[in-house]
C-alpha cells in the first residue's frame, strides 16, 4: 500500500432534492433530505482510501457532534485520523446542498473550523507529510496553510497535487505553483487561474498551457462530460469521460481527485490515473451523496469489465 496524505476540509452535507434550483427570493418545496459527511478534503480522503491505499487525513473540526461523527466515519474506511484536530472555539464546517431533477447542484458552505487549520497543525503531521508518496490538497482551508504544506512536501521530494477548488479569489503564488507536481482545475477554476475564459477546446488548450507556464510540472483540466485534458509540457492529451445516467453530481470531482492521487501514488502514468479517476467519478454520479457515493477499487474494476 502507498502512503497518501490528504490535507483539507471536512463538512457535514445537508442535502435536499428538488425539481429545480430556486431563483432569488423563490421558495421551492423539495423532496428527500439527506445528511451525509462531506467536505472536499474528507471526500477525497475517502475516495483514495477506498481505492486501497493508506490514507492520513489532516483537518480541523469543531468540538461538536458533527466532528465526532466525521472522525468515526473515516475510521470505518481505514483512514488515519490522528491529525484531525479539534477546535474548541469554532464549529465544524457544514454545507447546504440543493440538487435538481437534472442532477445539477448548488452549494453554500459555512467553513467553521476548516478555516483555522494552521501551520502548527501541519507541523504536527510533518513526519507523515515528508514520508508520503503523494500529498493531496484543495482550497477549503487557508491558502497560507496549503502553501506551507506544499513547501514542506516538495522539499522532501513528495509529489504534491492541488485540486484548486473552490476557485481561488486571488492568484496562486509563484512559490506554490512551482511546488506542485500536478494541479487539477475544472473549467471555471482554469478560467480563473489562467485568465482565459474556457468555453471550448481551443480556449481550454490555451488555458492549460498558460497554467503550466506558471510552474507546476503537470496540469489536468477536467471538463465534465467532455473528459479531461492532460499537459506535461510536451503535448496535450485528451481522455474521454465515461457515459452514465447521473442522479447526483455532488463530489464527483472529489472522487476523481482521490482516485487520481491514489493511482499516481502507485507510480502509474497520468493517462492511466485519469482513466481510472474517470471511472470512479462516473460511478459516483449514479449514487446519492458525497462520501457514500465513492466506489471501491473492486467496483471500479467491475464497471470496467462490463464496458
Amino acid at each position: 500500500m502507498k502512503n497518501i496524505v490528504v490535507i483539507g476540509s471536512s463538512n457535514t452535507d445537508m442535502v435536499v432534492k428538488t425539481s429545480h434550483l430556486p431563483a432569488g427570493g423563490e421558495t421551492v418545496l423539495g423532496g428527500d433530505f439527506f445528511m451525509n459527511p462531506g467536505g472536499k478534503g474528507a471526500n477525497q480522503a475517502v475516495a483514495a482510501a477506498r481505492y486501497g491505499n493508506r490514507v492520513v487525513f489532516v483537518a480541523k473540526t469543531g468540538d461538536d457532534m458533527f466532528g465526532a461523527t466525521v472522525r468515526e466515519g473515516m475510521k470505518q474506511d481505514g483512514i488515519i485520523t490522528d491529525y484531525v484536530f479539534v477546535d474548541k472555539q469554532h464549529p465544524s464546517g457544514v454545507a447546504l446542498i440543493t440538487i435538481d431533477s437534472a442532477a445539477e447542484n448548488c452549494i453554500v458552505v459555512a467553513s467553521g473550523a476548516n478555516m483555522h487549520l494552521n501551520e502548527t497543525d501541519i507541523d504536527a503531521a510533518a513526519d507523515e507529510i515528508r514520508h508520503a508518496d503523494v500529498v493531496l490538497m484543495q482550497l477549503e482551508c487557508p491558502v497560507a496553510t496549503v502553501e506551507y504544506a506544499a513547501r514542506m512536501a516538495a522539499e522532501a521530494g513528495v509529489k504534491v497535487i492541488l485540486n484548486p477548488a473552490p476557485a481561488p479569489a486571488e492568484p496562486l503564488s509563484e512559490e506554490l505553483m512551482k511546488n506542485l507536481f500536478l494541479i487539477t482545475p475544472n473549467r471555471s477554476e482554469a478560467s480563473r487561474i489562467s485568465g482565459i475564459n474556457v468555453t471550448d477546446m481551443e480556449s481550454a488548450h490555451r488555458a492549460i498551457r498558460a497554467i503550466y507556464a506558471m510552474g507546476p510540472k503537470n496540469v489536468i483540466i477536467t471538463l465534465g462530460s467532455e473528459g479531461s485534458l492532460i499537459y506535461d509540457g510536451s503535448m496535450i492529451m485528451r481522455v474521454d469521460a465515461c457515459k452514465v445516467e447521473a442522479v447526483d453530481t455532488t463530489a464527483a470531482g472529489d472522487t476523481y481527485s482521490g482516485v487520481l492521487a491514489s493511482v499516481i501514488a502507485e507510480g502509474k502514468s497520468l493517462i492511466e490515473a485519469v482513466r481510472e479517476a474517470n471511472v470512479a467519478a462516473a460511478i459516483s454520479v449514479t449514487r446519492m451523496g458525497a462520501q457514500p457515493a465513492a466506489p471501491t477499487r473492486a467496483e471500479i474494476n467491475e464497471f470496467k469489465a462490463k464496458k
